[in-house]
């Protein structure tokens, strides 16, 4: 079909003035026309990509896939985007690549079949939205920066308070009511008050006194008061040590080191450690009947062991029973006394910090040997059962498994 002369002229200055790349191809995919614009976009001169095979402007590796995609095409032909949504790219004469986006098109003519390309470089357009993607990735990570950083203060903020709290009382972290946490500071204070009141006062008293007792015949009764004074130091001794065992426990801070441990001469050892805590006439009578050796944790298991036995010597006046036997491959220790006993009322909370029982009160302690003795057999994972009744006597069960000396 041939066009009014005017009508040629207007179609020429269209085609070849157009702000785009155009390129007309036969059924054989050869260049037969091109614009100004996309002999420029390609690098080459008028003229010159005609004939050529528009593989020339197809890079390399992309050759087999277009040349599958230009069958279906031919195939079943439509107007439309070619590649929509893919990063489609096309290669100039100097071999350079660059990106594209194409629409295509068809006519028929002489009943051939020509195609019609229309090419637009969107380096820019690409460069724009890799700005706009690389700006966003800066938004999001200056968000995440943020967010770390409110939780870096918050964190910080935390730990503050958390130190805090930590110099009045050692436990605060774990309570989970703010009635439970009131509760628990009067308890600490009250006791702390009354634990350090009456040792500090006896030793005060003490060396009060022996400075009154100057002759040689008064060295019994100095020796009696230097008694008084190592006997209440041992007990703020062992006050402050259990506030430090709670403290440690409960930031995390005690590491397991298993170890073979000599047990007889361990047992000897502790008993020895007990005698300032004994009363008159008063014995720890060692059953032993076990392993020579055993692997765990000797330091958490003194610690036990200690707290154990120093409550039933506070709570008796009479021998405590100590039967360390070996069982299904556990070590079973069993502490007995014959002292004030416990409650039923008070069971369910023998194992809280600073608990203290009812009929307990007047005796020195600060509520923290079983909670300490259940928190350390956690960590060596071992297992206490306790019985007991009023003015019956406490028996005592631990069963501490053998650990591995890696662990």
């Amino acid at each position: 079909m041939s066009l009014p002369l005017v009508s040629r002229f207007q179609y020429e200055a269209i085609f070849n003035e157009a702000a785009i790349g155009i390129l007309v191809t036969d059924s054989s995919s050869n260049v037969i026309m091109t614009n100004h614009f996309a002999d420029r976009l390609f690098g080459y001169d008028p003229g010159e990509l005609k004939g050529k095979n528009i593989d020339i402007l197809i890079p390399n590796h992309l050759r087999s896939r277009h040349h599958g995609h230009q069958s279906k095409y031919a195939e079943h032909p439509q107007d439309r985007p070619m590649g929509v949504g893919l990063d489609l790219k096309a290669k100039r004469k100097d071999e350079s690549l660059f990106p594209v986006e194409i629409s295509l098109s068809h006519f028929k003519e002489n009943d051939q079949m020509f195609y019609i390309a229309f090419i637009s470089d969107v380096t820019l357009k690409r460069k724009v939205e890799m700005e706009l993607i690389l700006k966003n990735q800066e938004i999001n990570q200056l968000n995440e920066t943020l967010e770390e950083e409110v939780k870096a203060r918050t964190q910080a903020l935390q730990n503050t308070l958390e130190k805090l709290e930590a110099n009045t009382q050692e436990l605060e972290n774990a309570l989970q009511k703010e009635k439970e946490l009131g509760d628990l500071k009067t308890r600490f204070v009250s006791m702390a008050s009354h634990e350090f009141r009456t040792p500090l006062t006896s030793i005060l008293s003490s060396a009060t006194l022996l400075e009154k007792y100057q002759k040689a015949e008064e060295q019994e009764k100095r020796e009696q008061h230097i008694r008084r004074i190592k006997a209440s130091v041992n007990h703020l001794t062992m006050i402050l040590e259990e506030f430090l065992s709670v403290g440690k426990l409960e930031s995390g801070h005690v590491e397991i080191h298993a170890s073979t441990i000599e047990l007889e001469a361990l047992f000897l050892e502790i008993k020895s450690d007990l005698i300032p805590y004994k009363k008159t006439n008063q014995k720890i009578i060692l059953d032993f009947n076990a392993s020579e050796t055993w692997v765990s944790d000797e330091s958490v298991l003194r610690k036990i062991l200690l707290n154990a036995l120093s409550n039933a010597l506070k709570f008796s006046n009479e021998n405590v029973d100590l039967i360390v036997r070996e069982e299904n491959n556990n070590l079973k220790i069993t502490i007995s006394d014959k002292g004030i006993g416990i409650s039923d009322d008070d069971k369910k909370h023998l194992f809280e910090r600073f608990f203290r029982g009812s009929n307990a009160t007047v005796i020195p302690g600060t509520g923290l040997g079983l909670h300490l003795i259940d928190r350390y057999l956690e960590l060596i994972q071992g297992n206490l059962t306790l019985e007991s009744a009023l003015n019956q006597g406490t028996q005592l069960t631990i069963e501490i498994p053998r650990l591995n000396h890696d662990e």
